[in-house]
């Protein structure tokens, strides 16, 4: 694809992203992602732009957290003086993504649509600071979670308020707990 069919074709891909359910969104993503990964030289410019479409608008925690992943190494494949090691980084990011894309898009037969359990506190907590939930967690490793998540959420990076705060109160329960 040129620049200018790249440009018109996201274009037109996210025009009416916000008019789409989430079920045909995914499968709109996914469609897109499978043109850009069967090219013979991916489009990392076009790729950047629609993994960041996935980051900014999914409701899927799994993709939104691969997209985030993925999106500083496509960037910097989409540069003219990329690496060939740059390429082959990005190539196997989109594939985690393109992955993710069909896990939740392939219908699943024969299982049940249950609702999930509903999480506890605790566990609240650590989905939130990115913890494991099945074992026991020592100070430093809580402290390090929390300093990892907030690195992004504080309000002098860009997060908010609000979530910042949430992370310190989500850090403070876990350590009493310990």
């Amino acid at each position: 694809m040129s620049g200018a069919e790249t440009e018109s074709f996201t274009a037109a891909l996210y025009s009416f992203r916000s008019v789409l359910p989430m079920d045909r969104q995914l499968s709109e993503w996914k469609l897109a992602l499978e043109r850009i990964w069967s090219a013979a030289a991916p489009d990392y410019h076009a790729a950047a732009c629609l993994v960041a479409a996935m980051a900014g608008a999914s409701e899927q925690t799994m993709l939104r957290q691969a997209a985030t992943q993925a999106l500083p190494i496509l960037r910097s494949a989409s540069a003219e003086t990329a690496q060939q090691s740059t390429q082959d980084a990005a190539r196997r990011r989109l594939g985690v993504i393109r992955d993710v894309l069909h896990e939740l898009t392939t219908p699943r037969f024969g299982q049940r649509q249950t609702l999930s359990k509903s999480l506890s506190p605790e566990e609240c907590y650590r989905q939130l600071l990115g913890l494991p939930l099945g074992r026991r967690l020592s100070g430093v490793e809580i402290h390090r979670a929390y300093k990892r998540v907030a690195k992004r959420a504080h309000p002098d990076a860009g997060g908010s308020a609000g979530e910042f705060l949430e992370l310190s109160a989500a850090r403070d329960a876990l350590m009493k707990q310990r």
